[in-house]
Protein backbone atom coordinates (compact mmCIF):
# COMPACT_ATOMS: atom_id res chain seq x y z
CA UNK A 1 0.00 0.00 0.00
CA UNK A 2 1.77 3.51 -0.98
CA UNK A 3 0.33 6.37 0.58
CA UNK A 4 1.24 10.12 -0.76
CA UNK A 5 0.74 13.31 1.21
CA UNK A 6 -0.46 16.05 -0.88
CA UNK A 7 0.90 19.95 -0.24
CA UNK A 8 0.59 22.46 -2.44
CA UNK A 9 -0.74 20.09 -5.58
CA UNK A 10 2.65 18.26 -5.20
CA UNK A 11 3.27 14.39 -3.93
CA UNK A 12 5.63 12.89 -1.70
CA UNK A 13 5.48 9.34 -0.61
CA UNK A 14 5.67 8.88 3.05
CA UNK A 15 6.05 6.21 5.28
CA UNK A 16 2.90 3.50 5.50
CA UNK A 17 1.05 3.39 8.48
CA UNK A 18 2.27 0.00 10.62
CA UNK A 19 -0.77 -2.66 10.20
CA UNK A 20 0.24 -3.80 13.91
CA UNK A 21 -0.90 -0.71 15.82
CA UNK A 22 -4.26 0.55 15.75
CA UNK A 23 -5.31 3.56 14.66
CA UNK A 24 -8.47 6.35 14.42
CA UNK A 25 -10.76 7.71 11.75
CA UNK A 26 -8.43 10.77 12.94
CA UNK A 27 -5.16 9.10 11.34
CA UNK A 28 -7.83 7.97 8.61
CA UNK A 29 -8.54 11.60 7.63
CA UNK A 30 -4.46 12.15 7.64
CA UNK A 31 -4.35 9.69 4.75
CA UNK A 32 -3.89 9.50 0.92
CA UNK A 33 -3.80 6.04 -0.58
CA UNK A 34 -3.50 4.66 -3.90
CA UNK A 35 -6.60 1.55 -2.42
CA UNK A 36 -9.11 1.68 -1.00
CA UNK A 37 -9.43 0.52 2.76
CA UNK A 38 -11.21 0.21 5.58
CA UNK A 39 -10.83 0.28 9.77
CA UNK A 40 -12.11 -2.58 11.63
CA UNK A 41 -11.50 -2.04 15.46
CA UNK A 42 -8.60 -0.15 14.63
CA UNK A 43 -6.98 -2.14 12.15
CA UNK A 44 -6.35 -1.60 8.42
CA UNK A 45 -8.14 -3.26 5.78
CA UNK A 46 -7.71 -2.76 2.20
CA UNK A 47 -10.63 -3.38 0.17
CA UNK A 48 -10.49 -5.82 -2.48
CA UNK A 49 -11.13 -5.05 -6.43
CA UNK A 50 -14.64 -5.31 -7.30
CA UNK A 51 -14.56 -7.86 -10.44
CA UNK A 52 -17.14 -7.12 -13.32
CA UNK A 53 -20.10 -8.88 -11.85
CA UNK A 54 -19.53 -7.31 -8.60
CA UNK A 55 -19.94 -3.96 -10.58
CA UNK A 56 -22.99 -4.79 -12.73
CA UNK A 57 -24.88 -6.16 -9.80
CA UNK A 58 -24.19 -3.04 -7.82
CA UNK A 59 -24.83 -0.53 -10.52
CA UNK A 60 -28.21 -2.96 -11.03
CA UNK A 61 -28.98 -2.64 -7.15
CA UNK A 62 -28.01 1.63 -6.82
CA UNK A 63 -30.22 2.24 -9.81
CA UNK A 64 -33.18 0.36 -8.08
CA UNK A 65 -32.39 1.96 -4.51
CA UNK A 66 -31.70 5.62 -5.93
CA UNK A 67 -35.18 5.18 -8.16
CA UNK A 68 -37.62 3.83 -4.90
CA UNK A 69 -35.73 6.62 -2.45
CA UNK A 70 -36.42 9.91 -4.45
CA UNK A 71 -38.51 12.21 -2.83
CA UNK A 72 -38.60 9.84 0.54
CA UNK A 73 -36.81 10.57 3.67
CA UNK A 74 -34.60 7.50 4.09
CA UNK A 75 -31.52 8.18 1.70
CA UNK A 76 -29.29 5.39 -0.03
CA UNK A 77 -25.87 5.71 -1.01
CA UNK A 78 -23.30 3.41 -2.95
CA UNK A 79 -19.68 3.04 -1.74
CA UNK A 80 -17.24 4.94 -1.45
CA UNK A 81 -18.87 6.44 1.36
CA UNK A 82 -17.71 6.57 4.70
CA UNK A 83 -19.79 4.74 7.32
CA UNK A 84 -18.25 5.56 11.07
CA UNK A 85 -19.16 3.28 13.77
CA UNK A 86 -18.96 4.63 17.37
CA UNK A 87 -19.00 2.75 19.70
CA UNK A 88 -21.57 4.07 22.14
CA UNK A 89 -21.38 7.44 22.04
CA UNK A 90 -17.89 7.59 21.20
CA UNK A 91 -18.10 10.06 18.15
CA UNK A 92 -14.87 11.88 17.84
CA UNK A 93 -12.70 11.72 15.10
CA UNK A 94 -10.05 9.89 17.72
CA UNK A 95 -12.33 8.01 19.15
CA UNK A 96 -14.22 6.28 16.65
CA UNK A 97 -11.86 3.32 15.05
CA UNK A 98 -14.10 1.60 12.95
CA UNK A 99 -14.87 2.89 9.38
CA UNK A 100 -16.21 0.83 6.64
CA UNK A 101 -17.71 1.66 3.07
CA UNK A 102 -20.83 -0.72 2.22
CA UNK A 103 -21.41 -1.27 -1.14
CA UNK A 104 -24.74 -0.12 -0.47
CA UNK A 105 -26.57 1.52 2.63
CA UNK A 106 -29.81 3.22 3.82
CA UNK A 107 -29.64 5.78 6.33
CA UNK A 108 -33.04 7.44 7.87
CA UNK A 109 -32.05 9.32 10.61
CA UNK A 110 -30.51 12.30 8.55
CA UNK A 111 -28.62 13.67 12.03
CA UNK A 112 -26.15 10.46 10.77
CA UNK A 113 -25.27 12.70 7.48
CA UNK A 114 -22.54 15.15 7.47
CA UNK A 115 -20.16 16.10 4.91
CA UNK A 116 -18.20 12.95 5.61
CA UNK A 117 -20.25 10.44 5.15
CA UNK A 118 -22.71 8.31 8.25
CA UNK A 119 -21.85 8.87 11.96
CA UNK A 120 -23.86 5.69 12.87
CA UNK A 121 -25.40 2.69 12.16
CA UNK A 122 -27.37 2.47 8.74
CA UNK A 123 -30.59 0.97 9.12
CA UNK A 124 -29.57 -1.27 5.79
CA UNK A 125 -26.39 -2.68 4.95
CA UNK A 126 -25.84 -4.52 1.52
CA UNK A 127 -22.35 -6.19 1.09
CA UNK A 128 -21.69 -7.56 -2.10
CA UNK A 129 -18.76 -10.42 -2.61
CA UNK A 130 -15.81 -10.65 -4.37
CA UNK A 131 -13.82 -13.09 -4.93
CA UNK A 132 -11.14 -11.32 -3.07
CA UNK A 133 -13.11 -11.32 0.52
CA UNK A 134 -12.08 -13.79 3.17
CA UNK A 135 -14.10 -15.29 5.45
CA UNK A 136 -12.34 -13.03 8.43
CA UNK A 137 -13.42 -10.06 6.64
CA UNK A 138 -16.93 -11.08 5.88
CA UNK A 139 -17.28 -12.81 9.67
CA UNK A 140 -15.58 -9.06 10.86
CA UNK A 141 -18.53 -7.38 9.35
CA UNK A 142 -21.13 -9.39 10.04
CA UNK A 143 -19.83 -8.55 13.93
CA UNK A 144 -19.45 -5.51 13.27
CA UNK A 145 -22.83 -4.49 11.64
CA UNK A 146 -24.67 -6.16 14.47
CA UNK A 147 -22.59 -4.46 17.33
CA UNK A 148 -23.13 -0.83 15.91
CA UNK A 149 -26.56 -1.86 15.36
CA UNK A 150 -27.83 -1.92 11.46
CA UNK A 151 -31.30 -2.80 11.86
CA UNK A 152 -31.13 -5.04 8.33
CA UNK A 153 -27.89 -6.67 6.70
CA UNK A 154 -27.85 -8.14 2.73
CA UNK A 155 -25.15 -10.70 1.37
CA UNK A 156 -25.30 -10.42 -2.02
CA UNK A 157 -23.40 -13.42 -3.32
CA UNK A 158 -23.16 -13.12 -7.42
CA UNK A 159 -21.83 -16.46 -7.88
CA UNK A 160 -24.56 -18.38 -6.28
CA UNK A 161 -27.65 -15.96 -7.18
CA UNK A 162 -28.52 -15.43 -3.83
CA UNK A 163 -29.14 -12.96 -0.99
CA UNK A 164 -28.50 -13.72 2.76
CA UNK A 165 -30.95 -11.35 4.28
CA UNK A 166 -30.03 -10.74 8.59
CA UNK A 167 -32.51 -8.95 10.77
CA UNK A 168 -31.73 -7.19 14.29
CA UNK A 169 -33.66 -8.88 16.82
CA UNK A 170 -35.20 -6.91 19.95
CA UNK A 171 -31.77 -8.47 22.07
CA UNK A 172 -29.66 -6.30 19.16
CA UNK A 173 -28.46 -9.53 17.63
CA UNK A 174 -28.57 -11.03 14.35
CA UNK A 175 -31.51 -13.59 13.16
CA UNK A 176 -34.00 -14.06 11.31
CA UNK A 177 -31.54 -15.74 8.54
CA UNK A 178 -33.49 -16.33 5.05
CA UNK A 179 -31.85 -16.81 2.36
CA UNK A 180 -33.61 -15.58 -1.40
CA UNK A 181 -32.98 -17.04 -4.75
CA UNK A 182 -33.24 -15.51 -8.03
CA UNK A 183 -37.15 -15.32 -9.08
CA UNK A 184 -37.52 -14.38 -5.21
CA UNK A 185 -38.98 -10.71 -4.13
CA UNK A 186 -37.23 -9.32 -0.70
CA UNK A 187 -39.00 -7.41 1.26
CA UNK A 188 -37.51 -5.23 3.59
CA UNK A 189 -38.37 -4.86 7.15
CA UNK A 190 -36.17 -1.90 7.84
CA UNK A 191 -37.23 0.05 5.31
CA UNK A 192 -40.94 -1.03 4.62
CA UNK A 193 -41.91 -0.38 1.01
CA UNK A 194 -39.14 -1.27 -0.44
CA UNK A 195 -38.93 -4.81 -2.52
CA UNK A 196 -36.09 -5.80 -5.01
CA UNK A 197 -36.38 -8.64 -7.26
CA UNK A 198 -33.74 -10.65 -7.58
CA UNK A 199 -34.27 -12.11 -11.20
CA UNK A 200 -33.69 -8.39 -11.62
CA UNK A 201 -30.83 -8.33 -9.90
CA UNK A 202 -28.84 -11.17 -11.40
CA UNK A 203 -30.27 -10.96 -14.77
CA UNK A 204 -26.69 -10.31 -16.84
Amino acid sequence: MTIYNIDDDSYSKVEEPDSSLTYTYADYLQWQFEERLELFRGKIFKLSAPNTRHQQISLTMGSTFHSFFKSKKCQAFIAPFDVRLPVKNKKKDDEVITVVQPDICVICDETKIDTRGCCGAPDLVVEILSPGNSKKEIRLKYELYEEAGVKEYWIVNPDEENIVVFLLNEEEKFSGLKMYASGDTIESIAVPGLNINLTEIFTK
